[in-house]
């Protein structure tokens, strides 16, 4: 599955992917923003080969292509509850060239519609590091709403930093739209 905006491409994601996201998520200033600081080609190459082999309704990854199919970055919803009908949405621009060009806030903006609109979920919902305050304006904007906060959950730069708990709502996704 393929979803088109008007700066980017959502993509499928490839195993010859895996060298440009270990690139990435061995720069400090990437990987900050992460859950995980070490990686391997190995240990990548086998994550997309997982993620290939166990497509479910449960989880969408996607790669973001910019309109001149340059890979920049990733994004996508996991832990689908059908039941419940919610969602975990995650992104990371690893090419830092592509960095406060718009390009982050737009893939999300169509991960989150199709999310809304296709897998008709009632609720989206992510975590974001205090840090990183460039991607909580962005999710504000977006329309994600503060719900709480897990303490001194994050250790970079040899520091402990609480992480921000965030969601939307369909009808707050909707009204937002309009």
């Amino acid at each position: 599955m393929i979803l088109k905006g008007q700066k980017v491409i959502l993509r499928p994601i490839r195993l010859s992917d895996a060298e440009r996201f270990v690139k990435w998520f061995s720069d400090p200033e990437v990987n900050k923003f992460m859950n995980y600081r070490n990686f391997t080609l190995a240990f990548e190459k086998q994550y997309i080969k997982n993620r290939l082999k166990t497509k479910t309704k449960n989880n969408f990854h996607f790669c973001i292509d910019t309109k001149e199919g340059i890979h920049i970055g990733s994004c996508g919803l996991e832990n689908i509850s059908s039941i419940h009908k919610r969602a975990t949405f995650g992104i990371i621009i690893g090419d830092k060239k592509y960095w406060n060009q718009g390009l982050g806030s737009e893939a999300s903006r169509i991960i989150l519609d199709y999310g809304f609109r296709k897998l008709k979920l009632h609720r989206i919902d992510l975590d974001v590091y205090a840090y990183n305050q460039r991607a909580i304006k962005v999710y504000k904007r977006l329309g994600f709403k503060l719900e709480g906060k897990k303490r001194e959950h994050a250790y970079w730069n040899r520091k402990y930093y609480d992480a921000y708990q965030m969601s939307i709502l369909d009808r707050e996704w909707k009204k937002k739209k309009n």
